[in-house]
């Protein structure tokens, strides 16, 4: 199983940018996904989640900027961040919780992160 972040990048503050994390390999289903990201210097923090019903949970800085959502048919889950600040800089990775087969318990997998830098 892989988890393939992507569209991270430079970006000035006030602009947005659309982080997207697709899963492939052998998955029979994928429970929770999510957003994390560590700044230099600081421990890993929850941005936001996103179960497979479609339940959702922002971490306090992150309402009202950002938006996650997901494709479950395309296992995939995406991070829309809006009104993006200077503090916001930090190396995001994408989190999935699933099953590789019915029979095996459910085990949580990472992306390899994907840098966001936002200047001043």
């Amino acid at each position: 199983v892989q988890l393939q972040a992507s569209g991270g990048g430079l970006v000035q503050a006030g602009g947005s940018l659309r982080l997207s994390c697709a899963a492939s390999g052998s998955i029979f289903r994928i429970n929770d996904m999510g957003w994390y990201r560590q700044a230099p210097g600081k421990q890993r923090e929850l941005v936001a989640a996103i179960t497979s019903g479609g339940s959702i949970n922002y971490a306090d800085y992150s309402k009202g900027r950002f938006t996650i959502s997901r494709d479950n048919a395309k296992n995939t889950v995406y991070l829309q961040m809006n009104s993006l600040k200077p503090e916001d800089t930090a190396v995001y990775y994408c989190n999935a919780d699933l099953l590789r087969s019915r029979w095996e318990p459910p085990q949580g997998y990472w992306g390899q992160g994907t840098q966001v830098t936002v200047s001043s």
